[in-house]
């Protein structure tokens, strides 16, 4: 655990905020070692980041099975929070990108985030 607790910067870029967004992602993960993207977009939520500004992939596939990872990100000033977490990919990982021609972070069919 650092000394520091990392916090949010509403002001700051994606990369200024990486730290926070890993920090309550691996929060979400002491509390539930197989979260739903749903349960990261909620604990992202509830450190401040806006739902509005997220998108998130299925947490079941079209034939109601368990996906290998799920995706979940935050649009911040222009930039990309990207969290993927599974396990056919080892685990949690994330990822700063810049924003797409679409204006959006994730590539491809998301749900709504609720």
């Amino acid at each position: 655990m650092p000394s520091v607790l990392p916090t949010l910067n509403p002001k700051g870029t994606a990369k200024e905020n990486l730290g926070f967004f890993d920090f309550v992602n691996n929060r979400t993960l002491a509390g539930n070692s197989n979260p739903s993207a749903q349960q990261f977009v909620d604990g992202l939520a509830a450190a401040g980041f806006p739902k509005s500004q997220m998108q998130m992939t299925a947490d079941k596939t079209t034939v109601n099975l368990t996906p290998g990872s799920v995706q979940f990100s935050v649009l911040i000033n222009g930039g990309c929070l990207i969290g993927q977490f599974g396990t056919d990919i080892g685990g949690y990982h994330s990822t700063v990108a810049p924003v797409l021609s679409t204006g959006k972070c994730l590539i491809g069919d998301t749900v709504p985030v609720q």
